[in-house]
């Protein structure tokens, strides 16, 4: 039975090692896939993808690189996250086709790119690949965030993982950075301990109400 939003969020917490004998089935691992991709995202860019890997070589081969954390081997399936280099670029001509979806008049189109283009100069975004990845990164931690709830309700752990050398990952699976970077490495599969006490700060210690 699918948990409740709530006891997915209770459920949920940083898996430190799976179970390798328990695999996801196909339809669950498309589920939380789905939730990925119908995630929101700045200007509606959708500046990510999503490498899923079961190959148990290549895993072994990216361990060493995540700080030789267990769950990269003993996970069912490695979700990599990557964030968009080129493609949120407004030279690139993606943005503009993104924008075309909607349909809108061509005045409008070249409106929202120009609008778009302006907010990321200004903002510094489009400096170098190094802050279009800052800013892309942003983004994609939107659909892990959903990932991972999404998963819980199914009863499936994770663990989002930042401990990793980033330029050893990316040649490892032979990415063009020019066009993708590394942002997340995040680990899905089913606990094999007990999960640990969850320890958050107290809500009126997070939350001010301003009126």
């Amino acid at each position: 039975m699918d948990k409740t939003f709530m006891e997915a969020m209770d459920f949920r917490h940083a898996c430190k090692v799976f179970d390798d004998t328990k695999k996801i089935s196909d339809e669950q691992m498309k589920f939380i896939l789905e939730v990925g991709r119908k995630s929101p995202s700045s200007f509606g860019q959708e500046g990510w993808k999503f490498l899923v890997i079961t190959n148990e070589e290549l895993k072994a081969k990216l361990r060493p690189f995540c700080w030789d954390q267990p769950q990269i081997t003993t996970c069912s399936h490695l979700v990599i996250i990557l964030s968009s280099i080129e493609d949120l670029k407004p030279t690139s001509g993606t943005p503009a086709k993104r924008f075309s979806r909607r349909e809108l008049p061509q005045d409008k189109i070249d409106a929202y790119v120009e609008l778009y283009k302006n907010h990321l100069t200004v903002t510094g975004v489009l400096d170098s690949d190094r802050t279009v990845l800052a800013w892309g990164a942003r983004q994609t931690y939107l659909a892990a965030a959903n990932m991972m709830t999404a998963a819980a309700t199914k009863g499936i752990d994770s663990c989002p993982i930042e401990g990793y050398d980033k330029d050893n990952v990316e040649k490892v699976l032979e990415l063009d950075t020019s066009k993708y970077q590394l942002s997340l490495v995040l680990p899905f599969g089913y606990r094999i301990n007990p999960q640990s006490t969850q320890m958050r700060r107290p809500f009126d210690e997070v939350v001010e109400f301003i009126k």
